[in-house]
């Protein structure tokens, strides 16, 4: 499984409730939620973003709340990964729990700028920034979390009979 897209980059310490503002919580529709995804750190963000782009950030990408609509909405805008130097524990397992693909890997962080064109190769684990050259090698989930990814989530992994290993 890949991805490939442009690269949005976010600083240390991006909280949950920047990723989807607490105001918004009053609705259950994921696509109307998405509407604003970023909005605080990034105004732009949902105007620009395209199916398959990359977020990259520092450290601590997802803290604060333990909502599962952070990760939720970042997928839902087309977000094909999040790239971070590390992640919140609950956002970690929201993350895998509706099945976005997150990598964490410092160096990619640091050299990826925003814009750049990156892909992703979510079996290898191998970071590509295509607009520098320059590849990075993050560790990739073992199989049975790459297939809960795959399947869209636990739950629809669990309807599929993914998880029987």
């Amino acid at each position: 499984m890949q991805t490939q897209g442009k690269a949005f980059k976010y600083p240390d310490n991006v909280d949950t409730d920047v990723i989807i503002p607490a105001r918004y919580l009053n609705t259950p529709d994921a696509n109307e939620l998405a509407q604003h995804c970023m909005e605080d750190i990034d105004p732009t963000f949902v105007t620009r973003v395209q199916n398959g782009d990359v977020i990259v950030a520092g450290w601590n990408f997802g803290c604060g709340s333990s909502r599962e609509h952070a990760p939720l909405v970042i997928k839902t805008c087309g977000t094909g990964c999040v790239i971070a130097k590390s992640f919140a524990r609950i956002f970690y397992r929201n993350a895998i729990n509706i099945g976005l693909p997150i990598l964490e890997c410092e160096e990619a962080a640091d050299a990826i700028a925003e814009g750049n064109d990156v892909q992703v190769d979510f079996d290898s684990g191998i970071i590509t920034d295509i607009t520098n050259g320059k590849t990075y090698q993050a560790q990739p989930f073992p199989p049975f979390i790459q297939k809960i990814i795959r399947s869209g989530g636990l739950l629809q992994s669990l309807k599929a009979g993914e998880c029987d290993e």
